[in-house]
C-alpha cells in the first residue's frame, strides 16, 4: 500500500486516509492502494470511513496520465470506475468525510459514500466535466443522480455547477456539513452506529438498491469511455 492511502482499524472501523501532500490525484497507484485498504476491511471491520487530507479531500483523476494520451485516459477512467462501484456497493457502510474540495473525480468519490460529512470552509464541490470540455461518462451521471436532489440535477451535470459546502448539503451531495475539528469526530460516531446494524441485512439490502446500477455501470463502462478522445 503506498504512503498516499494509510489503514487503520478502530474498533469495528476501518478509517482509509488519502493523503499525497497535494491535491489528493486518482493516480493508479492510488487506486490500487484503495482496493487493497477495501480487501482488509472487508475481512475485518463492519464499517469503513473514507477521509482526504485537510483542505482536499480528491481534485480527481491525475491529470498528467489524463493529459497523456487518450488510451491512458481511458485506462486511468476505467480503473477508476471499478473502484467507484466497489465503494458504491461495498457491503458495509462507508461514511465519506469530505476533508475539503471534492471536484470532478474526487466528487464521484465522495458520491459514492452511504453518509457523505464536509467540512465548512471555502471549500468548491461538485462536477466541472462540461466546463472544461469533457462530456460526462454514464458512470457519473448515474452517481450524481443517485445523490443529487432532482431539482438540482441538471445544474449539477450540464451547469458544471460547483458548490460550497452548505450548497452541496442542500443539493443532497453532503448528508451534512461541520467544523474543521468535528469533522472526523462525527464520521467516526456515524460508522459506530452503523455498524450496530445487521451485517448480512445492510449488505443484502444494499445490493438490491444498487445492484442494478452498479451492473448498468459496469457493463457500459468500455463501451462508454471508447467515444473518449484526448482530455485536456
Amino acid at each position: 500500500m503506498t504512503e498516499a492511502v494509510q489503514y487503520q482499524l478502530e474498533g469495528e472501523v476501518a478509517v482509509i486516509s488519502m493523503d499525497d501532500g497535494k491535491a489528493n490525484a486518482l493516480s493508479h497507484e492510488i487506486l490500487a492502494a484503495l482496493d487493497e485498504a477495501l480487501d482488509r476491511a472487508e475481512q475485518e471491520a463492519k464499517a469503513v470511513v473514507l477521509a482526504g487530507r485537510p483542505g482536499r479531500f480528491s481534485a480527481g483523476f491525475d491529470l498528467k496520465t489524463m493529459t497523456s494520451s487518450p488510451e491512458n485516459a481511458r485506462a486511468l477512467l476505467k480503473r477508476g470506475g471499478e473502484v467507484y462501484m466497489r465503494l458504491f456497493a461495498l457491503p458495509m457502510p462507508l461514511v465519506i468525510a469530505c476533508t475539503g474540495h471534492a471536484l470532478a473525480g474526487g466528487c464521484l468519490t465522495l458520491l459514492c459514500g452511504d453518509v457523505r460529512i464536509g467540512v465548512e470552509g471555502p471549500f468548491k464541490l461538485g462536477m466541472n466535466e462540461v466546463a472544461i470540455g469533457m462530456p460526462l461518462p454514464i458512470l457519473a451521471v448515474e452517481l450524481v443522480r443517485a445523490r443529487v436532489r432532482p431539482q438540482q440535477l441538471d445544474e449539477a451535470t450540464l451547469f458544471a455547477r460547483i458548490y460550497s459546502p452548505e450548497e452541496a448539503c442542500a443539493a443532497g451531495m453532503l448528508t451534512d456539513v461541520v467544523d474543521g475539528e468535528s469533522l472526523m469526530p462525527a464520521a467516526m460516531r456515524q460508522a459506530q452506529e452503523l455498524a450496530k446494524l445487521n451485517t448480512h441485512a445492510y449488505a443484502e439490502s444494499k445490493a438490491r438498491l444498487r445492484g442494478r446500477t452498479v451492473d448498468y455501470i459496469l457493463d457500459t463502462l468500455d463501451s462508454d469511455l471508447a467515444t473518449f478522445g484526448a482530455i485536456g
